[in-house]
């Protein structure tokens, strides 16, 4: 194939079939509100894995019933969610799909019943609830769950895991100082802000050997907040720790106004990919076949994440490999229309 991104590409014991990456999105449809994979989850994801994504990562799913973004968020705090997400990992894979889960906590933008946590008592805004700002006993049980919660996933099935620490959930609390006011251990400087997300990640290696991303914000958009720079420091210690690919977004861990363009958040993935020597994906308003072969035959990342024309466009590859002028295999179902 004469396209870089319908080249496979190999991440430890895992080989993607090509470098288009669904990227997780909230769907909010555990109707049932116990975290549970429903009807939907099977449809919505399977279909994707016959429009051959080479990398499937379900939406964020929470590590605790705290950590949910809402109510209707998937969830992996229990051994009971594991038979239906080892379901939907075979059936995304019956169609040569691999696939990923992110592991997330939403701290103080929780939105559930009962109290929220967060590294400082700050709310979001004036629309959430005032956080209780953690304990360490608050921290060390979060991290036996996000470990708990890999060892889930392992059992599941999953080949790849994502530790969310973007878009102002718990993890991107701790990192920034807009959100961490601590003047413990855990905060007061870049790195004290970094030991709650270190400490998950070696929780998460001592269970767990296959690949490991991290989903980043690399702009807090906020003049005292941080910006890349401060993420190529991060970055370095987390592929010192083992992590083999940063996925990189951007904003959300305070309200701010982001200028959006397409392939706005690509700089952020390349400037870590130069600098910290780590491989990258890059999202963000990518929504064709030529804007991401650009992308990956520059080294600007390593793979593209893909998320609302995804959503548009449930074949995505096909429609991809039509403007690059490639020829991908169909799902044997669907031959006579490919």
């Amino acid at each position: 194939m004469k396209s870089k991104l319908f080249q496979s590409y190999g991440i430890k014991n895992v080989t993607l079939k090509n470098r288009i990456v669904m990227s997780p999105m909230c769907m909010y449809s555990s109707t049932g509100e116990k975290g549970f994979v429903e009807d939907f989850h099977f449809q919505h994801y399977i279909s994707r894995a016959a429009g051959q994504v080479g990398l499937i990562m379900i939406e964020a799913t929470a590590v605790t019933p705290q950590g949910r973004i809402s109510p209707q968020d998937l969830g992996i705090w229990s051994d009971e969610h594991i038979p239906k997400l080892k379901q939907l990992v075979e059936g995304m894979k019956q169609y040569g799909s691999s696939t990923a889960i992110q592991l997330a906590h939403a701290g103080r933008k929780a939105n559930v019943d009962g109290e929220i946590y967060a590294p400082s008592a700050i709310p979001f805004n004036d629309q959430y609830k005032t956080p209780k700002g953690m304990s360490k006993a608050d921290i060390e049980y979060t991290i036996r769950a996000f470990q708990q919660a890999a060892e889930r996933a392992k059992k599941a099935g999953f080949d790849i895991i994502e530790i969310h620490g973007a878009h102002g959930y718990l993890v991107n609390e701790f990192l920034s100082p807009l959100s961490n006011t601590r003047d413990d251990e855990y905060g007061g400087n870049a790195e004290n802000r970094y030991r709650f997300l270190s400490e998950i990640i070696t929780a998460i290696k001592e269970v767990w050997n296959g690949p490991l991303f991290v989903r980043i914000s690399a702009s807090d958009y906020h003049p005292e907040g941080l910006a890349v720079e401060d993420y190529i420091h991060y970055a370095r210690n987390m592929k010192e720790q083992g992590v083999d690919l940063i996925d990189v977004s951007s904003g959300a861990v305070v309200p701010a106004h982001i200028d959006v363009f397409p392939g706005y958040q690509v700089k952020f993935a390349e400037t870590i990919k130069q600098q910290a020597n780590i491989a990258t994906g890059a999202v963000g308003l990518i929504t064709n076949g030529l804007q991401a072969e650009e992308i990956l035959r520059n080294e600007r990342a390593d793979l593209i994440f893909i998320a609302r024309e995804l959503l548009r466009d449930p074949y995505f590859p096909k429609t991809a490999a039509n403007q690059l002028g490639e020829e991908i295999p169909a799902p044997k179902q669907y031959e006579r229309g490919w």
